[in-house]
């Protein structure tokens, strides 16, 4: 019997890294619809709250740099009463040549972490890059944290 575990967990034991890389795969994929329905378009193209709400955690903050390399922070509680002015403004859901869209260049996870670098587009114009942080909880990916770069007009492609 001894021998019979012997020899299963050295069969089973190489399996182990493609198991994890099933599941970081998994994780992936569930980060980019995450990101996809919570952030592109539930805040930035239709205005929808309930996707924000479902994505982003209550603690969210996006951090920034102001003059004089002064951080601010803005939370999603912010965020969202922006998206409901706008949704009574008539801004939402966006015109068709100013919806935004993103490329995945990289998506990270270390168990319940993860980033995410995102290529921002409005449009057909290269216009940020994001890099998002995540946590799971349970089972769901909630965006908790948002840093950015903007691409300056004469680097837009």
């Amino acid at each position: 019997m001894k021998r019979f575990f012997i020899i299963s967990a050295l069969l089973l034991f190489p399996m182990v890294p493609l198991l994890a890389q099933e599941n970081t795969d998994h994780d992936k994929e569930a980060i980019q619809k995450v990101i996809q329905s919570a952030y592109v378009d539930g805040l930035l193209n239709n205005g929808d709250i309930e996707a924000i709400q479902e994505g982003f955690h209550p603690g969210f903050q996006l951090i920034g740099i102001g003059k004089g390399e002064n951080l601010w922070s803005y939370p999603i509680y912010n965020w969202t009463e922006d998206v409901k002015l706008g949704k009574k403004d008539g801004k939402f859901p966006r015109k068709e040549d100013e919806k935004v869209s993103v490329k995945f260049p990289m998506i990270d996870v270390t168990g319940t972490a993860a980033v995410a670098k995102l290529e921002f587009y409005v449009g057909n114009h290269l216009t940020y890059i994001d890099y998002m942080s995540l946590y799971k909880f349970g089972e769901d990916w909630k965006i908790v944290n948002k840093i950015f770069y903007k691409i300056p007009e004469e680097e837009k492609k």
